[in-house]
């Protein structure tokens, strides 16, 4: 049975790598973007692991990191959905090739979820690919409105 355990700062860089092969499996960027992004990602999760503002959940099998998932507790005005000030965003699930259909990203999320309303937030929010979105629908996450412009 996989252990599922809170990343510290000594785990940034292999949230780093997840985050990177997340974009990989995806077909998203070529390996030149995600270089640039790697460099720039390192020290900011390594920042909000240090205070907090990222909670990285991990799930070990034998030892190895299996699969991954983090929320981001971003600054973010009151709302009318959600009168507290802040939102939990989540970002960087990944599961290793030969650990996915065993239901990990969905533990991931489960305890994503418990931790975001132990909280107290009555809001989360994310970006799904194209293989989280099933997971994250029967998880009862519902498609908004956001939009988007690349400058």
């Amino acid at each position: 049975m996989p252990t599922l355990r809170h990343a510290t700062i000594d785990d940034a860089t292999l949230i780093g790598e997840h985050r990177h092969a997340m974009f990989i499996a995806n077909e998203f960027a070529t390996e030149e973007q995600l270089a640039a992004m790697d460099a720039n990602f390192l020290p900011w999760v390594h920042e909000r692991l240090a205070d907090g503002r990222y909670v990285g959940l991990l799930l070990e099998e034998d030892g190895k990191v299996m699969a991954s998932g983090g929320i981001f507790f971003m600054d973010f005005p009151p709302h009318y959905l959600h009168t507290e000030p802040g939102r939990p965003y989540l970002l960087n699930f990944y599961t290793a090739e030969e650990a996915r259909g065993k239901g990990y990203a969905k533990r991931i999320l489960q305890a994503s979820i418990d931790l975001c309303r132990e909280r107290g937030y009555k809001v989360i929010t994310l970006h799904a690919s194209p293989f989280g979105k099933p997971i994250y629908e029967k998880a009862n996450f519902a498609q908004t409105n956001e939009m988007m412009l690349k400058l």
